[in-house]
């Protein structure tokens, strides 16, 4: 059997890893962080254990990248719906809309994920995460902000808080309180993005989160 060449073993590694985000993303979802050992993620995506240390130095790692992961292809698929449109004020709406979805319909996931930034490592740099912060900054520049630099770290900032604030146990704030609050300071009209009345209710999300992680081969190139 003659051996597999660099871009086959290339193709093989880059899905491993997609399938450890995946399970990571899932696994977290459904049992919280201290419940998911390794273990469980590699069998969750088909692996050998020892390839998730290959990958990511531990766990918080690993599922920090698999959630920015989530972010960022959640954000990028708000952005780009269908009417698309280039419109700077509405596509900050639908990227607020999105962050705050998440918060919404995945409150484990997004809770144990704010939880992690607090630890010592802090922003993990990995690919997942410099995209989310690629995509939000294009948003801020879109939207037509005079100095990205800055402007970007301060949606960054107040995304985050009404996360924290949609998430707190016991004290949690209203979604749509901290949409409004976050239009009137942007100055978005309500009927942007996707207003609260719009979503669908409580349950009837996908949980399918296939589409994010792309865990089929790559067409070949031309």
């Amino acid at each position: 059997m003659s051996p597999r060449s660099a871009s086959v073993n290339e193709e093989l590694r880059r899905r491993s890893r997609e399938r450890l985000l995946q399970a990571a993303v899932e696994l977290v979802g459904e049992h919280g962080f201290e419940a998911t050992t390794l273990g469980d993620i590699a069998d969750r995506a088909g692996s050998a254990r020892g390839l998730v240390s290959y990958y990511f130095p531990g766990k918080r790692q690993l599922v920090q990248s698999a959630v920015h992961r989530l972010m960022h292809r959640t954000l990028e698929e708000a952005l780009e719906r269908e009417p698309r449109t280039e419109d700077g004020r509405e596509r900050l709406a639908r990227a607020i809309d999105a962050v705050l979805g998440l918060a919404r319909d995945r409150p484990v996931l997004m809770r144990q994920h704010m939880a992690g930034l607090l630890q010592a490592e802090g922003f993990v740099q990995c690919p997942e995460q410099r995209r989310l912060a690629e995509l939000l900054s294009d948003t801020v520049a879109r939207y037509g902000a005079q100095n990205v630099s800055a402007d970007y770290p301060m949606l960054r900032a107040l995304l985050m808080g009404a996360v924290y604030s949609a998430l707190v146990p016991g004290v949690p704030m209203p979604v749509p309180a901290l949409r409004a609050e976050l239009f009137q300071r942007y100055g978005l009209d309500w009927e942007m993005g996707v207003p609260p009345e719009s979503e669908p209710g409580p349950g009837s999300g996908d949980e399918d989160l296939s589409r994010f992680f792309a865990t089929e081969r790559r067409p070949e190139s031309p």
